[in-house]
């Protein structure tokens, strides 16, 4: 008997237009699929909380799968190389394959894999099949990577189109071991006490069939006003994908020509395909930049960010981080990512401008707040998405663009929906003074049961304060 190929699941959690998994297959060879959990490579980028319960459904749903196709998923903890170096020894496997990470950690992992298995015989084999374009394939005229999205979308959409996806393989050659495994219980990935996810699951479905199901209901539904409505945090115009992309549970080619047989079918729906598409195209760019830039989630992509005079302020951190700022809109997105790990993006870049805006605080402190409160966290994305709101990353808003958070909620929350489901002490406010209950006439607050201070908290800043406090700020730094 030939010896086994160990497939390395790490964020391709699928077996769906999975490269590496189908040329694994292709080759006949008795197949062990491994997955590790390795909290000490990636230090402090380590799965956060709420990545941490997403992770435990979808290996759930992982195993369901391969076991219909003949094998059954080997669970692992520990550093990947030392436990891969183990497993080679223990099950005469003479190949690994797995897939690409983007991450700088996961990098370094898979060059120092390369070195230590290859010395012993192992062959390693690194698959593409999370982007739709790799990093080094779009590059400028110079050879150098784009750091501006239009024209880096522009020259993606002048490549050839992605190849189609992939059928799942009917079946697989699974090894017959006697090895040991890990129960998938023991890892504790599910709270327990608290279990501050115990409704989670009526917002979410983790593995490819949730994200099968969600991908065709964002077509048959949202799509069709995304361009205008995906800034409205209560309409149901945006995919929630995320999740589902960052494990690997539905490929990114997947959706691309989901979405452009949409358009194809109902040529009306075309732009807003274009517009849906070109926002997994700002997901390729952060994964394009944090292949290139490693430092990006630690260091300012600008360089003179270095002497932006950061502020630090518990009292504020905490009441940012509790949904307890005074501002509705931002308490209600602050209070929605803790009671269903998600925010909407729109929200997200107006709770992200307050915090580095608004009370000065660094934007590290709400990219470790993300990372281990969402359940899309996301190295790149995340790190990208907070350096571009606070003015220092690559493309980022001007310096000058600090959202008001009144009129973000006056704007894109009109009939205050959105509020008044996250918020609802405030529910009984008229909308005149929903995203504004500081502004309100006593006899109004009183009708509404709300006391400032006790019942909703007053504003923790001022808005213009904050605002000339902000710009001060920013032209220490631009000098």
């Amino acid at each position: 008997m030939s010896s086994p190929i160990i497939f390395w699941f790490r964020q391709d959690l699928r077996l769906r237009d999975h490269p590496g998994l189908s040329a694994a297959a292709a080759t006949g060879r008795p197949l062990l699929p491994v997955y590790i959990l390795d909290e000490d490579t990636p230090g402090h980028w380590r799965p956060g909380g709420a990545s941490r319960w997403w992770l435990h459904y979808s290996l759930e749903a992982l195993d369901t799968a391969l076991r219909q196709c003949g094998a059954r998923l080997l669970l692992r903890r520990g550093p990947a190389l030392e436990v891969l170096r183990e497993l080679c020894a223990e099950s005469g496997a003479e190949a690994l394959y797995c897939t690409r990470q983007y991450e700088p950690w996961a990098a370094q992992l898979e060059r120092a894999l390369y070195d230590d298995l290859g010395a012993r015989g192992v062959e390693v084999k690194r698959f593409p099949g999370n982007l739709l374009f790799e990093p080094g394939s779009v590059l400028n005229q110079s050879g150098e990577p784009f750091k501006v999205f239009t024209p880096f979308w522009r020259h993606c959409l002048r490549q050839p189109e992605p190849p189609l996806p992939r059928p799942a393989p009917e079946a697989l050659a699974g090894h017959r071991h006697s090895l040991a495994t890990e129960k998938l219980g023991d890892w504790r990935l599910v709270p327990h006490k608290p279990d501050w996810a115990s409704n989670w699951h009526q917002h979410w479905r983790p593995g490819p069939e949730g994200a099968g199901d969600r991908l065709q209901a964002f077509l048959a539904n949202g799509v069709s006003d995304y361009d205008t409505g995906r800034n409205h945090p209560a309409r149901e115009c945006t995919s929630r994908l995320s999740p589902h992309l960052h494990y690997g549970e539905i490929s990114p080619r997947m959706v691309w020509h989901a979405a452009q047989r949409a358009g194809r079918e109902h040529p009306a729906l075309a732009d807003e395909v274009a517009k849906f598409l070109s926002e997994l195209g700002w997901r390729e760019f952060a994964h394009h930049l944090l292949h290139f830039f490693p430092n990006l989630p630690e260091s300012p992509f600008k360089a003179q960010f270095d002497a932006f005079p950061w502020r630090w302020d518990e009292g504020a951190l905490h009441a940012w981080q509790r949904g307890r700022t005074g501002y509705p809109v931002v308490d209600a997105g602050m209070r929605e990512l803790w009671q269903t790990g998600y925010m909407h993006n729109r929200v997200r870049m107006v709770t992200a401008s307050f915090l580095t805006k608004h009370l000065l605080l660094h934007w590290r402190h709400g990219e470790d707040w993300f990372w281990d409160t969402l359940v899309d966290a996301d190295l790149a994305n995340n790190a990208s998405g907070w350096q571009w709101v606070a003015g220092s990353g690559a493309d980022a808003a001007p310096y000058f663009r600090i959202f008001n958070p009144v009129t973000q909620g006056e704007k894109f929350d009109a009939g205050g929906d959105y509020v008044r489901r996250w918020v609802p002490e405030l529910a009984a406010l008229p909308d005149k003074y929903l995203h504004q209950p500081f502004a309100a006439p006593a006899p109004v607050l009183a009708g509404a049961g709300v006391v400032l201070g006790e019942t909703y908290p007053q504003p923790i800043v001022d808005h213009r304060e904050a605002r000339q406090a902000a710009l001060a700020a920013y032209e220490v730094a631009r000098n």
